[in-house]
């Protein structure tokens, strides 16, 4: 293994994601130096002098594919439905969902009590428990067929794919949890 690269697993760094593609490297002399890892720089003497691929260049690049850092363009966030640790494109609007959880608009779910087959139009950052439905008088957890799912889910807004076929325009409202997705997206009679 050649020097530089054995130097970067076995010598104690520190690497922090600064937004985009940079990275501050904490070496064990004590200096930290900046990385581009899309440009494929390194402030140190090394990278800046050599032109050569340094051992901050390397160990980024180690950290960002074991997953410790974000890639370049993404940020670490708690996944707002489960709590897991999950990775987002910088730019994505909440809320910050794993892969999971995470449901698109267009996407095709199943409705796990009825079997019904639903379209996403959005998923929305708010609580099930603080959403209203049937004209303000109950809330998204609190409708009869939403017991048993967390009062504190997102709620997801979906048309059923019956309506959408025939091009009717309405959504209803649902605890992230109840969805599931499907790849069928076949009209049951």
């Amino acid at each position: 293994m050649p020097d530089r690269a054995a130097r970067a697993w076995a010598e104690p760094m520190a690497v922090r994601h600064l937004g985009g593609p940079e990275y501050a490297v904490d070496s064990q002399s004590g200096a930290t130096y900046v990385v581009d890892a899309e440009v494929g720089t390194c402030s140190c003497p090394d990278a800046r002098i050599r032109s050569a691929t340094c051992k901050h260049q390397r160990r980024v690049a180690i950290e960002i594919t074991a997953r410790r850092v974000p890639p370049p363009g993404h940020r670490r966030e708690t996944c707002a439905a489960c709590g897991t640790d999950t990775v987002v494109p910088e730019d994505s609007d909440p809320p910050a969902l794993c892969g999971t959880c995470r449901l698109d608009p267009g996407e095709v779910v199943l409705d796990r009590e009825t079997g019904d087959r639903l379209v996403v139009a959005a998923v929305t950052d708010r609580r099930a428990e603080k959403v209203t439905v049937d004209a303000g008088e109950t809330t998204v957890a609190d409708y009869p067929t939403n017991d048993g799912y967390p009062d504190d889910d997102i709620v997801v807004e979906a048309s059923y794919l019956s309506d959408v076929a025939t091009g009717t325009d309405r959504t209803y409202a649902f605890p992230l949890s109840r969805l599931r997705p499907t790849d069928d997206a076949t009209l049951v009679d």
